[in-house]
């Protein structure tokens, strides 16, 4: 059995309420012990590491990245994109079905998880709603659950049709599984490559209204009310990446109303602007696009008052040649899992006054629990061995040409971050240390 013991740190765990000194002992890929500084003792095999100065917390949770395997790995690796993920903290990642082929079957979902893909993290795939995403026929929810599967969800394909969202919030409901979804009415996006709004006009460039995303959000709201009411069972319904005030103020009311209703933020939606996409800027080009800065901020007070449930980076890689191309020919979706919480320190903590533990909640216990993982986003004794140890007053600015991911599409390169990554520990293993 391995056994590591982390002292001198000071330990947050938001989800047991600790804000102290402790000392951490792992054992075996569990959390054996909590203490008092100094009062664990362990045999001469154990390795230590000296946390003086830094934060110990539950290792980070992102439940939104695409880490393109099977078959687009001239993007991302299962193995780089969770390297990446262990050099930003993360220990576990919950990986988008959108993949080539779908991950719409037991066999995918274990292939992704198999290891043989070399992940340096916990990889949970979401499996998709629909036959390859088409929106039509509904997958084997039971058989997905049963291979690994965490949720459902045809994201990047948001599902249209009235009639097919009732059946997969239905279906997913019975096996206990979250129903994500794209908000996004493409009937109202085609052909549209970045916010609707004067930056576009500006650049002549086709706008997605906010109405594609919000419109959707509320119908999809209006289905899981009619749905509640004829069912014990409570459907969970989950908004990926929200962007819009409208949105955040839908899903703000379902809450009022007792709805399981939550949603997720993604760092690039809460600090960017339209205008960062700048003269073309097609690092600064993702679905949802980069909106007004009243929607920006509608985002901000959405994480404040507890709106948004999760910060997530939906992690999007892309290669060079494919970002290289005029704005609108360019994939949509920029890179995030290295920049999560040094952004969100440097901005909701340090400029915004977030409270540290509020801000590691939304990156640890509250994405756990959504998506039910038993066992992380707390280090109580007992829980899964996943550790993040940062330096919480450490100014660093981040290079993508030396991310750990595949690609380096991302629109903040060169920005200065706060707390700095020391080692980040994935079921008792150090996959990370600086």
């Amino acid at each position: 059995m391995k056994t590591t013991l982390i002292r001198n740190g000071h330990l947050m765990d938001p989800a047991s309420g600790v804000d102290a000194p402790m000392d951490l002992l792992l054992r075996d890929g569990r959390v054996a012990e909590v203490s008092a500084p100094g009062a664990s003792v362990t045999g001469p095999e154990a390795e230590v590491i000296d946390a003086s100065g830094l934060i110990v917390a539950p290792g980070l949770i992102d439940i939104h990245v695409h880490l393109r395997e099977p078959g687009q790995g001239h993007k991302e690796t299962i193995a780089t994109g969770t390297a990446a993920a262990a050099a930003g903290g993360f220990t576990a990642v919950a990986a988008m079905p959108n993949t080539t082929p779908t991950n719409d079957t037991p066999e995918i979902t274990r292939w992704m998880q198999a290891p043989e893909r070399g992940a340096s993290v916990r990889v949970f795939p979401i499996g998709a709603a629909t036959h390859d995403l088409r929106g039509e026929v509904l997958n084997d929810y039971a058989a997905l659950k049963a291979a690994g599967a965490v949720a459902v969800t045809d994201d990047g394909h948001p599902i249209l049709h009235d009639e097919i969202m009732r059946q997969v919030l239905r279906a997913a409901t019975l096996e206990g599984l979250s129903v994500i979804q794209h908000a996004e009415d493409t009937r109202m996006t085609g052909g549209c490559s970045m916010n609707a709004g004067p930056t576009a006009f500006r650049l002549g460039l086709r706008g997605m209204p906010p109405e594609a995303e919000y419109g959707l959000v509320e119908r999809d709201i209006r289905l899981l009310t009619e749905l509640a009411r004829s069912t014990k069972a409570v459907p969970h319904l989950h908004v990926a990446h929200t962007s819009t005030a409208r949105a955040v103020e839908a899903v703000r009311q379902a809450k009022r109303d007792g709805l399981r209703v939550t949603c997720e933020v993604a760092p690039h939606h809460f600090l960017l602007t339209e205008e960062h996409v700048g003269a073309y800027d097609t690092n600064a080009k993702m679905n949802p696009p980069l909106r007004s800065a009243e929607d920006r901020n509608a985002m901000i007070e959405g994480l404040f008052d507890g709106t948004v449930d999760a910060i997530a980076t939906d992690h999007a890689p892309h290669a060079a040649h494919e970002k290289l191309v005029e704005f609108e020919r360019a994939p949509n979706g920029i890179t995030g899992l290295e920049t999560a919480l040094g952004l969100s320190l440097r901005w909701l903590h340090q400029e915004w006054k977030m409270p540290l533990s509020r801000v590691i909640r939304l990156l640890t216990a509250q994405p756990a629990g959504l998506l039910g993982f038993a066992g992380r986003g707390t280090l109580v004794a007992g829980s899964v061995a996943d550790v993040v140890i940062f330096d919480p007053g450490a100014e660093w600015a981040f290079q993508a040409k030396d991310s750990k991911s595949k690609s380096k599409n991302t629109p903040f390169d060169g920005w200065t971050m706060l707390g700095k990554v020391r080692w980040t520990i994935s079921e008792g293993r150090v996959v990370y240390s600086a």
